[in-house]
């Protein structure tokens, strides 16, 4: 028998709508519907969600691990399970599953969990590195970056399509021949732990790089002589980029010129990691954020949904845009039309949260979390 589900008595937000004294309508899995309160079908089980707000699904298209699971250092099927499962408790119903700097051989195990697993909320892996500026590399252990070649492109991605959805390259060290096998394989490239001029980075956005990974973290400065990743960032007219909103990743009033400049092309990324004490990477938790211990800045605790309320709260983004900045966004810049929104036909990927924005129903296709 088909379940179906009607959230009502809640404002929604879907894309570009907001809607009032409306209910949400969810069948077998997907979003059948939005209707007028007093229009909804027979058979649709009412519930009353008491004045929250209605969301898609968030999505974070750069994410380490949580819940005390680090991909990198535990790549298993059980460990996928649990950041699968703690995330969706957080409301993030899509994300991306980020690799940082390894060795091949991490890369290669984390591939074939992935593949084992054919998990439905982790939409793919994201490959951050190896092949990054060394100059720049943050909490990236030197000895790992490496100049990307063909024969390593070519292990890591043939046949692979299906696992491994983003990477993070520093485009001024990618010969041309690697840059082609990226463009043609479809993934999308971002730019990252980068030491780029204007112009170089310029050139890569218009040769086939989308994106730009934790603006302002981990690439050459914005300065008034020479105006760096970010400047052609924002002097491009199509390239996105992601940005960490909790306040020591980037300072809030920073955020709002980097808004400013972008509207639609800034989109919200977690980078979170979560506690590890052994392995590569040591991230130890301060506060607000974690460290490697020699005290270097190496992610963040942010969920997606307290990204959304730091952008209200802290920089003074409308909610409505904000939560775009989680679901719309980066669902467009991926190519998914059946996510980040709450369209008919939509997957039924949906969050519901309060006023404060403390977490109180998730849904994934359709079955309450």
């Amino acid at each position: 028998m088909v379940k179906k589900t009607a959230l009502h008595n809640g404002t929604i937000y879907s894309g570009y709508d907001i809607l009032q004294h409306h209910a949400l309508l969810i069948s077998d899995g997907r979003i059948a519907g939005i209707v007028p309160e007093n229009e909804i079908p027979d058979g649709f089980e009412k519930i009353d969600v008491a004045g929250d707000n209605i969301c898609p699904g968030l999505i974070d298209l750069q994410i380490y691990g949580a819940g005390g699971d680090l991909f990198s250092e535990t790549p298993s099927v059980d460990a996928l399970g649990k950041i699968e499962q703690e995330l969706l408790r957080q409301g993030c119903t899509s994300f991306y599953l980020t690799l940082a700097t390894n060795t091949i051989q991490v890369f290669d195990e984390a591939i074939r969990v992935f593949k084992e697993v054919s998990p439905r909320v982790t939409l793919g892996l994201h490959l951050e590195g190896p092949f990054l500026n060394a100059k720049k590399r943050g909490a990236h252990p030197e000895a790992l970056i490496v100049k990307a070649d063909l024969s390593t492109l070519q292990h890591l991605l043939e046949g692979n399509e299906d696992a491994v959805g983003i990477i993070t390259v520093a485009p001024e060290l990618l010969e041309q021949d690697c840059f082609d096998y990226l463009v043609e394989k479809g993934l999308l490239i971002s730019a990252g732990h980068t030491d780029a001029t204007f112009q170089e980075a310029s050139e890569a956005f218009d040769k086939g790089i989308k994106a730009a990974t934790h603006l302002w973290n981990a690439m050459s400065p914005l300065h008034h002589r020479r105006a760096g990743v970010p400047g052609a960032i924002f002097n491009h007219k199509e390239v996105c980029a992601s940005i960490v909103v909790d306040g020591i990743h980037v300072d809030y009033e920073v955020v709002k010129i980097s808004k400013a400049q972008l509207g639609e092309r800034l989109f919200l990324i977690t980078d979170a990691v979560t506690d590890c004490d052994s392995g590569i990477y040591q991230h130890v938790f301060n506060k607000d954020h974690y460290v490697l211990p020699d005290g270097t800045l190496s992610g963040s605790a942010l969920t997606m949904l307290g990204a959304i309320r730091n952008c209200v709260e802290k920089v003074g983004v409308q909610l409505d845009e904000a939560i775009r900045m989680a679901t719309t966004y980066p669902a467009r810049l991926i190519d998914r039309a059946d996510i980040g929104h709450l369209g008919e036909g939509a997957k039924a990927n949906v969050l519901v949260f309060d006023p404060h924005f403390n977490v109180k129903k998730v849904y994934f296709e359709g079955e309450k979390v």
